[in-house]
């Protein structure tokens, strides 16, 4: 195991899955995310569980040194096996501390697969974006098309008149981790 960088000048909000999801590929990509969070020498901050998807990018972070930021919520530490090796372990009252704990910590948000609490999460933070309350980049990682249905979603939204055109540039959809870790080191600049 390599030493824990200290400081790191980038953080990696990660939303994902607390299951593995039904494919093979997805924790493969969690992995792979988690490794080059580490080679990068950035920060992951993620929601503090040690199982799915969560449980596999902060694993393979701390494998190759990264330094850790989990926050959970209280009545999800059994549920989603807090993980509490972090470098950084953060309980929480409740789901709209820890988001605002993940969202104020990081410089970037990237969104894995999941299910409803990955898109909770997502939505929260599209939305703060579509008012001005932030202009950190948020990245998709449409693993074998994961993230496609959603982004036609946003394109029927916009197409209907509920949100407007620019609502589609406020994230960006990737298809593999070295084109996402491409678009992150950009949005540093």
């Amino acid at each position: 195991m390599s030493a824990v960088r200290p400081h790191p000048s980038f953080s990696v909000c990660v939303y994902c899955g607390s299951r593995a999801g039904g494919r093979p590929v997805y924790e493969a990509d969690a992995t792979a995310l988690g490794h080059a969070i580490a080679e990068a020498g950035w920060r992951l901050v993620y929601g503090a569980g040690d199982v799915g998807l969560m449980g596999a990018v902060a694993r393979a972070a701390q494998e190759k040194g990264a330094q850790t930021f989990g926050v959970i919520p209280t009545h999800l530490l059994p549920k989603e096996v807090g993980k509490r090796d972090l470098t950084t372990f953060i309980v929480t009252e409740n789901m709209h501390e820890r988001k605002k704990v993940m969202f104020m910590n990081c410089d970037a948000i990237v969104v894995l697969p999941g299910g409803a609490g990955s898109l909770d999460e997502f939505f929260e933070v599209l939305t703060w974006k579509q008012i001005g309350l932030h202009d950190k980049p948020i990245f998709l990682l449409s693993t074998e098309g994961y993230w496609a249905p959603l982004a036609d979603l946003i394109d029927h939204v916009i197409d209907e008149g509920f949100a407007p055109a620019s609502t589609a540039t406020y994230f960006e959809t990737v298809d593999t981790v070295p084109e996402l870790l491409e678009a992150l080191r950009a949005a540093r600049v």
